[in-house]
């Protein structure tokens, strides 16, 4: 039987009157809200998942993980246990991304429950909001940064055809790296109101798994080590930003692919030995511990409207609302795991043998607090440990 959804609505001026929150968070505030479950006490605990070799292989679920997500919804389909999808990959928008998750799972995902590698890239808007910033990688790149706010986001496939013969190799490419858009546009949309070819980009930003390598990396050494203006000579380097530092992943094929932190070694390698400066660069995602402490205040927003004390009283500080336990739920030790472990408390790293890690025994570098086969068995341990199964 398809899972239900049954929308809960509520006056919650009161909950967000007098915050700061920016329309687009108060918009996902009131979705939430609509499909949080009312009880009389908060759960004390909330969850992270990883999605690539624990909820998803490719596009296809792993075993019931479906069925496993919707023990955390109550029977209308309310979700009564806050968590969320912590993921180094990307590539897509969140509100995107939380539609196509919603349909593969079938539970409501709400986009404020997806944090990707590159969500972290909009708390740069302040910086470098009127500045041109070059995006790459699969999937939508520039829309990704759009939506962030960055007026000036083009993407390396679009700002390479500005610049004649900067990929010696595309004669001889018989395949096409421009992305396909799920969203009709104006043709006049896709026409930059700057000179592409006169601005320095500022910074550049690998949102997600790049596609062209060879090109990608000809192109952005040539950002980085002319001062943001290919052909030009300068001693300053643009920001480089990586969404991630994974070296392999576990997708569809039986074995690790490799991930960003292998394109962003080979970046590196090449900089290095063509510039006189070693490449500057700044990467985030999984195992880095801000991650986590955002995912915390993520949660932390998703647990402050889990009761019906603060909707029908004054809204309060989120700090006395503090978490016993977050749990993290991964496959990959080196990332997942090794994440969970430097942030320390309140999380607890549980391994999955369903992606990456495949080993009968704890991870020996990167052991978690708890090894379990699937997500499935994962769900149930948290559950019985919380004392509510």
């Amino acid at each position: 039987m398809k899972f239900q959804y049954k929308m809960k609505f509520r006056t919650i001026s009161r909950v967000l009157q007098g915050s700061n929150r920016s329309p687009s968070i108060q918009l996902h505030s009131y979705r939430v809200l609509a499909h949080l479950h009312s009880a009389p006490k908060r759960p004390s605990f909330g969850i992270a998942f990883d999605i690539d070799g624990v909820i998803l292989r490719g596009r296809s679920p792993i075993g019931d993980s479906p069925k496993a997500l919707r023990r955390l919804y109550d029977d209308s389909g309310s979700l009564k246990i806050p968590y969320l999808f912590l993921t180094n990959g990307g590539g897509i928008p969140e509100s995107r991304r939380a539609a196509e998750l919603s349909q593969l799972l079938g539970v409501h995902i709400d986009p404020i429950q997806v944090v990707q590698g590159h969500s972290p890239f909009k708390n740069l808007l302040a910086r470098l909001e009127n500045e041109l910033v070059v995006a790459t990688g699969k999937g939508e790149p520039a829309v990704v940064m759009s939506e962030y706010g960055f007026k000036k986001a083009i993407s390396l496939d679009e700002y390479a055809s500005y610049f004649n013969s900067i990929d010696p190799l595309s004669p001889y490419k018989t395949w096409t790296t421009k992305q396909p858009s799920n969203e009709q546009r104006n043709p006049s949309d896709s026409v930059p109101s700057f000179d592409v070819t006169s601005e320095r980009v500022k910074a550049a930003f690998v949102v997600s798994d790049p596609v062209d390598w060879g090109r990608d990396i000809q192109v952005l050494c040539d950002i980085l080590r002319s001062g943001g203006l290919p052909g030009e000579k300068s001693e300053h380097q643009p920001h480089m930003y990586f969404a991630a530092d994974d070296l392999e992943y576990q997708a569809v094929f039986p074995s690790e692919r490799l991930g960003m932190g292998a394109f962003r070694i080979a970046l590196e390698s090449i900089f290095n030995s063509i510039h006189h400066t070693p490449l500057k660069y700044t990467s985030f995602g999984k195992p880095n511990p801000f991650v986590f402490k955002n995912a915390e205040s993520v949660l932390m927003q998703l647990k402050s409207l889990t009761s019906d004390a603060d909707l029908n009283g004054d809204y309060k500080d989120m700090k006395s609302h503090h978490f016993e336990t977050l749990y993290m739920i991964g496959d990959n030790p080196s990332v997942d795991i090794k994440g969970a472990r430097k942030a320390g408390h309140p999380w607890f790293s549980i391994l999955t043998r369903t992606g990456v890690f495949r080993g009968k025994e704890n991870h020996t570098d990167y052991p978690a607090h708890q090894v379990v086969d699937t997500v499935e068995e994962a769900v149930e341990f948290m559950l019985q440990r919380e004392g509510i199964a």
